[in-house]
């Protein structure tokens, strides 16, 4: 299969509106009001409704909670934290590699924001552990993913899935790849935002978990952004329409559910009586399922068609919008004024 050009910087003789999602022609000049895929322009009003950067969030009460947290807890809270710290370094640069190749300048402009946000996130986690550990705790932390082995699999899974597309950027590549992407972004973040939930129900770190919830919102419409330029490939590029792609989408998910499980039972397994291992395992399924059906492909599992952790869906609900979905509760997180700046905690 022929490898993709890169997109031009500009072409004078050619529509403002692309020709194609990849291979095409476009002048490469950004008009809102003529673009080729009419989901573009709300998805990229979406994505900038949900703007926030982590220092709108005091962190002043999770510092006083965090040495109370249990030996379980804790363990479980920085190896997640570490976790999300590779996924989304690793994933602002994989955008950028995907928006070269992408005609259509207004795919390009919603990678853009895609990136921006995914540098938000990669931030938060270490305003996160500013706040909480020392310096060198900090470091050990951002190094778990090198160290680790459970962790080092499940990431090695994905970064070799996008170093595929990088090294060798075809129109399959690049399909395998946005399988990869949806995995990462779409499942793999999913049983580390539970531990965070679970701790906001039980009033436990509530101005960390307010932040996951924001990247949890960020991350849902990433997954619908890659999911729209999958079938909209698939559309163009007929060679990709195949029996072997649907299996491909299929297997690489059943594989990926297997490394998430092995990681729930890891970091959380039968130590947190509240998240039940056989429920977060049927979640990971679950998941698995709904992002499969997301991409237009048979979903892999029978059955795990319902939501068995219902409790975690006003945590991570997308349409509530930039608003403290903790307001129903006694701790509430204040954003950070001149009186009380994050430097005078």
């Amino acid at each position: 299969m022929a490898k993709l050009t890169e997109r031009k910087l500009y072409d004078v003789s050619a529509p403002n509106a692309s020709t194609g999602i990849i291979s095409g022609r476009s002048s490469n000049v950004l008009n809102w009001d003529d673009v080729r895929f009419s989901w573009a322009y709300p998805l990229y009003k979406n994505m900038l409704g949900n703007f926030w950067t982590p220092f709108e969030i005091n962190m002043s009460s999770d510092i006083k909670q965090f040495s109370s947290l249990t030996e379980t807890e804790e363990d479980a809270f920085k190896k997640i934290i570490g976790l999300l710290a590779f996924l989304d370094s690793i994933q602002t640069d994989y955008a950028m590699h995907v928006s070269k190749y992408l005609t259509d300048s207004s795919l390009n402009a919603l990678m853009t924001v895609l990136a921006f946000q995914e540098v938000v996130h990669n931030q938060s986690y270490s305003y996160v552990l500013s706040s909480l550990v020392n310096k060198d705790e900090q470091d050990e932390i951002f190094e778990y993913w090198k160290h680790d082995p459970v962790l080092r699999e499940r990431n090695d899974f994905i970064a070799e899935g996008y170093e595929s597309f990088v090294n060798n950027p075809t129109p399959q590549t690049l399909l395998e790849s946005i399988v990869y992407d949806v995995i990462l972004e779409g499942l793999n973040f999913y049983s580390g935002f539970s531990f965070f939930y679970y701790l906001a129900k039980n009033q436990k770190m509530v101005s960390t978990s307010t932040m996951i919830n924001y990247i949890n919102r960020d991350e849902q419409l990433h997954v619908y952004l890659f999911a729209n330029i999958f079938k909209e490939l698939r559309k163009e590029c007929p060679e990709l329409q195949t029996e072997e792609n649907d299996k491909f989408v299929q297997e690489t998910f059943v594989k990926a559910a297997e490394l998430e499980i092995k990681w729930a039972n890891y970091i959380i397994g039968d130590r947190i009586p509240e998240i039940p291992i056989t429920d977060l395992e049927a979640y990971i399924k679950f998941m698995a399922n709904k992002r499969v059906n997301e991409l237009g492909v048979e979903r892999p599992f029978e059955g795990y068609r319902t939501n068995p952790m219902k409790w975690i869906k006003v945590y991570e609900d997308v349409n509530q919008g930039k608003t403290d979905f903790f307001e129903q509760k006694s701790r509430q997180y204040t954003k950070v004024s001149e009186e009380n700046g994050f430097d005078d905690l």
